[in-house]
């Protein structure tokens, strides 16, 4: 019986993955290294371009947010306080990402499994859309429900997109290959026909507020469903309106604007429980900052939420 606990030990020990952390200073939020901090969340630079069907440089997307953090103010206006004191933000070295798309996936899954069991939230920066489906994986085995909280133009619920099922463009139907997930989409304004009969069939799983919708959209529905719930969020940046985010692979106008995506966050974290989170899709265009800066303070927003409401 010892032996067998031994052989257990070492299998577990051999499919860890050795975090390593850049320094404060290099890091999210560029935080001064004399300031020490037990961290709750871990930022992941995982900049995966493989399937990208438009305009590229997705894979440029986490180091550019990175660098943009770092004029982020610390301060919050809104709660008064700086947030990342009460949180602790660390940020993962960047590391090798497979050419193989499954591999890749995989490895974001055990990277995501590991960080998980040192009780840690995760966030992931991409990278294209199709990083979901393996960022999720380890929240779906330790879960009953989850709910993923889903920011995108695009209903990304083709099952599969130029001969690839792990196409961007198929990102959420991957992930509701798992059958404990359901999604709340916000934004949606691109969908194409040969989806429109899975959005049918899977309409117990999947609500969306469409974008030609927002003047009329019900926020007290929203409250009701995400209620109570395990909540994954996973935003696509093209979720916002082409005006606001041009630096994207595929921009659409119509989109979600800065205000309105802020208050259905703080929803989210005021009558939910979120677990981890992915923003995905930021493709920097040289020269104009703004819009690194932008998808930088989005996820300082959505830690601030988390953790102080």
């Amino acid at each position: 019986m010892n032996g067998k606990r031994e052989i257990i030990k070492i299998f577990r020990k051999f499919l860890e993955i050795n975090l390593q952390y850049l320094s404060n200073k290099n890091g999210f939020l560029g935080i001064d290294n004399k300031f020490n901090f037990k961290e709750k969340v871990v930022i992941v630079p995982f900049g995966l371009e493989k399937t990208v069907s438009y305009g590229g440089g997705t894979r440029n997307g986490p180091k550019e947010i990175i660098k943009a953090s770092h004029q982020v103010e610390l301060y919050d206006e809104e709660l008064n306080c700086e947030p990342y004191k009460k949180i602790g933000i660390k940020t993962l070295k960047p590391f090798k990402i497979d050419k193989n798309i499954d591999k890749a996936l995989k490895k974001i899954s055990k990277v995501n499994n590991e960080i998980l069991n040192k009780k840690l939230f995760p966030m992931t920066l991409g990278g294209e859309h199709s990083i979901t489906p393996g960022c999720i994986e380890p929240f779906v085995k330790r879960h009953k429900k989850i709910c993923i909280l889903h920011f995108d133009a695009h209903a990304d619920l083709r099952d599969s997109y130029n001969g690839e099922k792990f196409s961007h463009a198929s990102a959420i139907r991957r992930c509701l290959d798992y059958k404990n997930v359901s999604i709340i989409s916000f934004g949606i304004r691109n969908i194409s026909k040969n989806e429109v009969p899975f959005l049918k069939k899977n309409k117990h799983r999947i609500n969306i507020f469409w974008a030609k919708d927002k003047t009329k959209w019900n926020m007290k529905k929203f409250k009701k469903l995400i209620k109570n719930k395990t909540v994954y969020l996973t935003f696509d940046v093209d979720g916002l309106d082409s005006s606001l985010m041009p630096a994207t692979g595929t921009p659409e106008p119509g989109g979600l604007f800065w205000d309105e995506t802020l208050n259905i966050i703080k929803i989210a974290a005021k009558n939910s429980n979120i677990v981890g989170a992915d923003i995905n899709e930021l493709a920097p265009i040289k020269g104009f900052n703004s819009y690194n800066f932008l998808v930088a303070k989005l996820a300082y927003k959505i830690l601030t939420y988390k953790y102080l409401y």
